[in-house]
């Protein structure tokens, strides 16, 4: 995961939505896509993306794939980000 990858999968609002949606637990695609007035391959690719940038994970049940939020990588930038804004602090 780069930090880059991270920042362009969150620069998204469908994204971001999403990731608000799990917030509340692991969902299935169906219930994601419910959400959006996208197609389901659009959200589908959403998912991809963030998939791609390791902020959620997903786990196939049956003919389901559930998502959840991955909260190692939220993790990772809160620290990138509090380093950087340390660099700016005036002692």
């Amino acid at each position: 995961m780069g930090l880059q990858q991270t920042l362009r999968a969150l620069a998204d609002p469908i994204r971001l939505e999403i990731l608000i949606l799990l917030r509340g637990g692991r969902r299935s695609a169906g219930e994601i896509s419910d959400n959006f007035e996208v197609t389901g391959a659009s959200v589908s690719r959403h998912l991809s993306v963030l998939k791609q940038a390791e902020l959620v994970r997903d786990k196939r049940e049956g003919k389901y794939i559930f998502y959840e939020l991955n909260p190692t990588v939220l993790d990772q930038l809160e620290v990138w980000i509090k380093d950087f804004k340390s660099a700016f602090s005036v002692s």
